[in-house]
């Protein structure tokens, strides 16, 4: 077994050196003081077809009532803030793109992306007035090289939504079962939103316990 209360792996947010914050019987965790990340550290990550399948026992359904519920926490404050006929991106829309739905029912038709279900790095090449992202970010790696992607096919004035739980502080995260999903290896806090919003000069709203919206600077 690796010392894991050695090892100081660079942030994958922020890039500033963490600090061992926990371990439980799969991985330990990393805290980064600089942006309040915690992260799960490359060696302790799923390979791709492991992920694969742990994605594919999910079960979201687009018309399931309860779903569309859950994603009504972002989809509610975003809708309030777009102007008519705009169109956007869900990113890491899973196998059930129940989101895009929703909201081509509400008049913004919603384009969809993600690395196993729908691989169209086509709309990569595209600008959008909005972009949504729920239950992803936590999955991802790379999540400053990811998001910084998605980032720029934002319009000015656009809008970007993230939906994932947040860490609330270590002590509560040692025992927090939202990080025992093995595919979940970044862990936001509203400080690493706040750290990202400087980064993109862009305005940040945090409109629930696992939703915020930041507004991309208009030209």
């Amino acid at each position: 077994m690796m010392d894991d209360e050695h090892l100081q792996p660079p942030c994958p947010l922020c890039r500033q050196a963490t600090q061992f914050a926990c371990r439980d019987r799969r991985r330990p965790y990393f805290h980064c003081a600089h942006c309040a990340m915690v992260h799960v550290a490359a060696p302790w990550h799923l390979s791709a077809s492991d992920e694969r399948a742990q994605y594919d026992l999910h079960d979201n359904q687009v018309d399931d009532p309860a779903y569309r519920r859950f994603l009504s926490r972002l989809t509610e404050p975003l809708l309030a803030r777009l102007p008519d006929g705009a169109t956007g991106l869900d990113f890491g829309c899973g196998p059930g793109p129940a989101l895009a739905t929703m909201l081509h029912e509400q008049g913004h038709p919603t384009a969809v992306y993600d690395i196993y279900y729908a691989p169209d790095n086509s709309v990569f090449e595209q600008q959008w007035d909005f972009i949504t992202s729920t239950e992803v970010v936590e999955h991802l790696a790379r999540p400053l090289e990811e998001l910084q992607r998605v980032w720029q096919c934002l319009k000015p004035g656009g809008w970007l939504g993230i939906m994932t739980k947040r860490v609330s502080d270590l002590h509560a995260f040692a025992h927090w079962h939202y990080k025992n999903d093995p595919t979940h290896v970044s862990f936001f806090s509203e400080q690493s939103f706040v750290w990202l919003a400087q980064r993109w000069q862009a305005t940040l709203d945090v409109v629930g316990p696992d939703v915020v919206l930041l507004q991309k600077p208009a030209n």
